[in-house]
C-alpha cells in the first residue's frame, strides 16, 4: 500500500468512488503545483493530507474560473461555482463528484466549511481589481482577498478551537507573502494589463509605469523593488508566530512554506534589475535542502 493511500485511510475516507475523487483533486494539484503535493504528503500526519489536497485543488479551481475569460464570463462563472458550493455546503450532500472529496473534508474538519464560504464570498474582489492608489488600498485587499484565500487551507494547519491568535498571525504572514508575489510577478502581470504596486509607492521613487512595462533597470527601479522586498521580510519575520500557534505535527509544513518565501526573496533580490522581465526563483539545492531538513524533524515527531 503507498503512502497515498494509507492518508487516505487515515483521513476515514473508505468508499472507492469518494477515493477516486480525492485521487483526481490529486492529480489536479501536482498538475498545478507539483511541489505543494510533494512536501504535503513528506510533512504533514498522513490524516491531514487528503483534507489538504482537496482544499488546495478547490483554491486551484476557484482561481481558474477568476482567470479564464472575459471578466463578464468570469463574473458569470465565479457566480455559479459559488451557488452550486454553497448549496453542497448547505445540504451537506451532493451528487457531484466533483464536490465530494471537499464536502468530506469540511465534515471531517468543520473549520474548512467557513473557510471557504468566507472565500466564496469575497472572491470577486479579484474581478474589480483595478490597482492600488495607496498602500491603504493594498491593505484592504489582503483582507478582502488575500487573507480568506490563504486560511482555506492555513485553517487546516491551525490550533483546534479559537483561531484567533492564530489568523492574527496568518494576517502577517500574508501580507509578506503577498508583497512578495507582487514583486516577483511584476513582468508576468504587467503582460496582463495589472500593475499590483502602489501607485504612491513608484511616485516616490519617481518610478512611472512605463519605466516598468519598458522593463527599465534603473537605480529607482531597484529602490523601489528593494524597499517592497524590505518591507516583506519584516512582515514575514514578524509572522513568526505562526509556527508556535501550529499543532506540532503540522510545524514542518509551516516552517517550509516560510522558508520557501525566504529563498524566493533572497533569488528576487540577488536581481532586482530582471524583475520587470521575469520572476525568480529559488535554486533546487536551496529547496531541496530545506525540505529534507523539515522531513527529518516530520520523521522525528512522528
Amino acid at each position: 500500500m503507498g503512502g497515498w493511500e494509507r492518508a487516505l485511510d487515515a483521513a476515514g475516507v473508505r468508499e472507492s468512488e469518494l477515493r477516486a475523487g480525492y485521487g483526481r483533486e490529486r492529480e489536479r494539484v501536482v498538475a498545478y503545483k507539483r511541489e505543494v503535493a510533494l512536501a504535503a504528503g513528506l510533512l504533514l500526519p498522513p490524516a491531514t493530507v487528503p483534507h489538504v489536497i482537496a482544499a488546495t485543488a478547490f483554491m486551484h479551481r476557484t482561481d481558474d474560473l477568476l482567470d479564464s475569460g472575459p471578466v463578464d464570463t468570469r463574473r458569470a462563472a465565479s457566480a455559479r461555482w459559488r451557488e452550486r458550493v454553497t448549496a453542497a455546503l448547505e445540504a451537506g450532500r451532493t451528487d457531484d463528484p466533483e464536490l465530494g472529496p471537499l464536502l468530506h473534508s469540511a465534515a471531517a474538519r468543520p473549520v474548512l466549511r467557513g473557510r471557504v464560504l468566507e472565500f466564496l464570498a469575497a472572491a470577486d474582489a479579484d474581478l474589480d481589481f483595478a490597482g492600488f492608489a495607496t498602500e491603504a488600498d493594498y491593505q484592504t485587499y489582503l483582507d478582502g482577498y488575500s487573507l480568506p484565500g490563504f486560511m482555506v487551507v492555513a485553517a487546516l494547519l491551525g490550533p483546534d478551537g479559537d483561531q484567533d491568535a492564530y489568523r492574527a498571525a496568518c494576517r502577517t504572514f500574508i501580507d509578506s507573502s503577498q508583497r512578495l508575489d507582487f514583486v516577483n510577478d511584476l513582468a508576468e502581470d504587467l503582460a496582463e494589463g495589472r500593475l499590483t504596486l502602489p501607485e504612491r509607492a513608484l511616485a516616490a521613487h519617481g518610478v512611472t509605469r512605463a519605466d516598468l512595462e519598458a522593463a527599465r533597470d534603473t537605480p529607482a527601479v531597484r529602490a523601489l523593488l528593494g524597499e517592497l522586498l524590505d518591507r516583506s521580510d519584516r512582515d514575514r519575520a514578524a509572522a513568526g508566530a505562526i509556527v508556535e500557534l501550529a499543532p506540532p505535527a503540522h510545524r514542518p509544513m509551516i516552517r517550509c512554506i516560510i522558508g520557501v518565501e525566504r529563498l524566493t526573496a533572497a533569488a528576487a533580490r540577488a536581481d532586482l534589475g530582471a524583475l520587470p522581465r521575469r520572476p525568480a526563483s529559488p535554486g533546487k539545492p536551496g529547496l531541496l535542502r530545506l525540505l529534507t531538513r523539515e522531513y527529518l524533524r516530520a520523521r522525528r515527531l512522528r
